[in-house]
C-alpha cells in the first residue's frame, strides 16, 4: 500500500510527540527545505547556519526548537531535536518502489541455499551453495551472495552488491549498491625479491541494523573476523581493512580509510576523508573531524580530535609554508636564547 500523502499537523504531533504552534488542522502533503518548500510542505530548522532562511520560507509548517518559534512565519511543530523529528516524519513520505516478494526467472540459486519466507531475489542475482537468506529480505538485481554467506531477516542487499563466502549479516541490514563485503584483506609477506600472499582465513560479521554505503569495501579478516557491531552506519566509498572492529552505534562518513586491526569504540563519529592507522584503539564516543589522520591510539572517551588544515587563499598558504620551512632554525634559535638566558 502506498503511503498516505496528507497529514494534519495534529496527526503528526500526536504520532511523534511534538507540540503544535499555529493551526493544528493544517494539512501537509510533502516535505522540503526551508528555501524550496511550498505552502503545503513541511520543512525543518536544525542548523543555526540556516536560520536566516526561516523568515523567508514558503513552507506551510516548520519543525524547530522552542526558541525559534517567534521567528517563524509559518505553523510550527516544536521538537527538542528537529532533525530527528524530521527524519521520522520523512519516512511517511518515502514511497520509493520496493521489489515484490518473488524470485526472478534469471536468478541463479544453488539447490543447497536456504531461502526464508517472503523474500525477493532480483534479475541475475546469484545465491551460492549453503547460503542463507532470512525472512522478508531483498536481494536485488545482480547481487551475489557467495557460498556459506548468511543474510538475516528483513535485510536489503542492493544491486550489484557482493557478499563473499562466509560473510554473516544480522537482521535489518541495508547494503547499498556496489558494496563488496568480505574480499581478501591486503595481507602480504615479502620474500627477499617478491611478495607472497597471506591467506585471509577469517570473514566479516555485521550486526543488526547496520547500513553500508554504496561502493564501500569491508575486507575479511586474516585469521579472525572483521566485525561491525549493531547499528553501525558506514557512508559511501569507505575502506575498512581486515580485522578491524567497529563498536555499536558508530558512524563513519565517506572516503574514510581504516587500516587493518584498528579497534574503533562505541558511539564513535568519524567525519569524511579521514585516515585511521592500523593496530590502534579509539575510545568510546570519540569524534574525529574531517580529513584527519589518526596515527596513534585515542584513549580518552568523548574526546574530539582534528588534524586537518582547512583550505585558505593561496598567498596565505604560501606565506605559512615559508614560515614552516624555517621552523627548525627558529627552534634552534629559541633554545640558544634560553641557554644564554640561563647562564646570565
Amino acid at each position: 500500500m502506498a503511503p498516505k500523502h496528507h497529514y494534519t499537523l495534529d496527526e503528526l504531533a500526536g504520532q511523534f510527540s511534538l507540540d503544535v504552534h499555529g493551526d493544528a488542522s493544517k494539512e501537509i502533503t510533502g516535505i522540503g527545505t526551508l528555501k524550496t518548500s511550498g505552502p503545503d510542505d513541511l520543512s525543518f530548522l536544525a542548523n543555526a547556519a540556516y536560520r536566516s532562511q526561516l523568515q523567508q520560507t514558503g513552507a506551510g509548517a516548520v519543525i524547530l526548537r522552542q526558541e525559534d518559534v517567534e521567528a517563524c512565519p509559518a505553523h510550527c511543530l516544536v521538537a527538542a531535536d528537529p532533525y530527528l523529528a524530521f527524519a521520522r516524519i520523512a519516512k511517511l513520505f518515502d514511497d520509493r518502489p520496493r521489489p515484490r516478494a518473488e524470485i526472478h526467472d534469471t536468478a541463479a540459486i544453488d539447490s543447497t541455499a536456504v531461502l526464508g519466507d517472503g523474500i525477493s531475489v532480483g534479475a541475475r542475482a546469484v545465491i551460492g551453495p549453503g547460503a542463507r537468506v532470512g525472512d522478508g529480505s531483498m536481494v536485488e538485481a545482480g547481487a551475489v551472495i557467495a557460498a556459506g554467506a548468511h543474510v538475516g531477516a528483513a535485510c536489503r542487499i542492493g544491486p550489484n552488491v557482493t557478499l563473499m563466502d562466509g560473510v554473516r549479516l544480522g537482521d535489518r541490514v541495508v547494503i547499498h549498491p556496489g558494496a563488496v563485503i568480505g574480499a581478501d584483506g591486503f595481507g602480504l609477506a615479502f620474500a627477499k625479491d617478491h611478495w607472497e600472499k597471506v591467506p585471509q582465513l577469517g570473514s566479516v560479521v555485521i550486526g543488526d541494523d547496520c547500513e553500508i554505503g554504496a561502493n564501500t569495501t569491508i575486507d575479511r579478516g586474516a585469521i579472525e573476523d572483521t566485525i561491525l557491531e549493531q547499528d553501525v552506519r558506514v557512508d559511501n566509498l569507505v575502506q575498512i581493512a581486515h580485522n578491524v572492529t567497529i563498536g555499536a552505534h558508530s558512524a563513519i562518513a565517506g572516503c574514510t580509510g581504516i587500516a587493518g586491526s584498528a579497534r574503533i569504540g562505541r558511539y564513535v563519529l568519524i567525519a569524511g576523508g579521514c585516515g585511521i592507522s592500523g593496530h590502534i584503539d579509539i575510545a568510546d564516543r570519540v569524534t574525529i573531524a574531517a580529513d584527519s589522520t589518526v596515527m596513534k591510539s585515542i584513549t580518552e572517551p568523548g574526546a574530539t580530535w582534528s588534524a586537518n588544515v582547512p583550505a585558505r587563499p593561496i598567498r596565505d598558504w604560501q606565506r605559512n609554508m615559508a614560515h614552516l620551512n624555517r621552523i627548525d632554525r627558529l627552534a634552534r634559535r629559541v633554545r640558544e636564547l634560553e641557554q644564554n638566558n640561563g647562564k646570565s
